[in-house]
């Protein structure tokens, strides 16, 4: 990464998806929306999913891509390590006066971290930012269902007047947060990938750079393996891509659990040690570098695709 090249970028979910769909059309990917798969079988040619509606897709490999609570997963009887945080996290786009300047931040709270994240204007013009705002759960609820004035006084409190007057874009929602580790990425003619393998604590904005490097890596295994006449499906090819995401995900899980676990308090002695190592982070310019490499997705074993790379 040059040096003064921003790490990160924001983009509106609904902007990705569309540019996604985009891709997929003009590639001629054929999209089924709005049917659910209510079983598959698996044997040595390949795997037979069964629609909602009782059609069925045959293929050599299935990629379950579907969320934290994966239906697809539990199908294939993959069990999960599971813990819940108590905590939620509060998603929504804040329009402000003043432009950001591509500036984001987060605050570390009691409850929770508070995060705001720029993005592009809109259409007409106006400043926007994501937001995404941690709570004790029950807290959450009641700000997201209550009083639209009541979340906007809650949310200036913590937002500042920095940029001006701010007011509430769309509306707000909250997902519950929690620790979610697949026991296992693969299984015969099945792939875990995304939130499906792994769901972690926002704290360190690392769940979807995690979801692209296991679709950038799965990529590259079934590339590679179609290239010497495998089968793309085989467990042992699949176990290529479980032990290259593996250890990352797992590692990226323990220490988002341990950063929430460190910021997400008001103890006196914790609140010490996390000053004295966020100063000593910012005085030493390798170490700082190492953090955005990190944050940026950038380190360790990282997929072609990633680096701008063909496969």
């Amino acid at each position: 990464m040059a040096p003064g090249e921003p790490f990160a970028h924001m983009v509106a979910n609904k902007d990705l998806n569309g540019a996604l769909r985009r891709r997929a059309e003009k590639l001629g990917i054929d999209v089924i929306e709005g049917l659910a798969v209510s079983a598959f079988d698996t044997d040595g040619a390949g795997i037979t999913v069964h629609l909602a509606d009782g059609a069925t897709l045959k293929a050599r490999l299935l990629v379950a891509a579907d969320g934290v609570n994966s239906k697809l997963r539990d199908m294939a009887g993959i069990k999960t390590v599971t813990w819940e945080y108590g905590q939620s996290g509060i998603v929504c786009t804040v329009a402000h006066e003043r432009p950001h300047n591509g500036r984001a931040e987060e605050h570390f709270l009691p409850a929770g971290p508070f995060a705001t994240l720029p993005l592009k204007p809109d259409g007409s013009g106006t400043n926007r930012s994501s937001i995404v705002w941690v709570e004790r759960s029950e807290d959450a609820q009641k700000l997201v269902d209550g009083d639209d004035l009541v979340f906007e006084h809650e949310l200036e409190q913590r937002f500042g007047l920095k940029l001006g007057a701010i007011h509430v874009a769309d509306k707000p929602r909250a997902w519950p947060l929690g620790l979610t580790l697949a026991r296992a990425f693969v299984a015969p003619r099945i792939a875990l990938a995304g939130d499906a393998a792994h769901g972690i604590h926002p704290i360190a904005g690392q769940g979807l750079n995690l979801g692209f490097k296991d679709v950038a890596a799965l990529a590259e295994v079934v590339v590679e393996a179609d290239r010497l006449g495998q089968d793309i499906g085989a467990l042992d090819v699949l176990e290529r891509y479980q032990q290259w995401r593996r250890f990352d995900t797992v590692q990226m899980g323990i220490t988002t659990d341990v950063l929430n676990r460190l910021f997400s308090n008001d103890i006196g002695p914790l609140r010490t040690v996390r000053d004295i190592g966020l100063g000593l982070v910012e005085r030493m310019p390798k170490l700082k570098d190492f953090f955005i490499r990190q944050a940026s997705g950038l380190s360790g074993d990282t997929p072609r695709l990633l680096k701008g790379e063909a496969i």
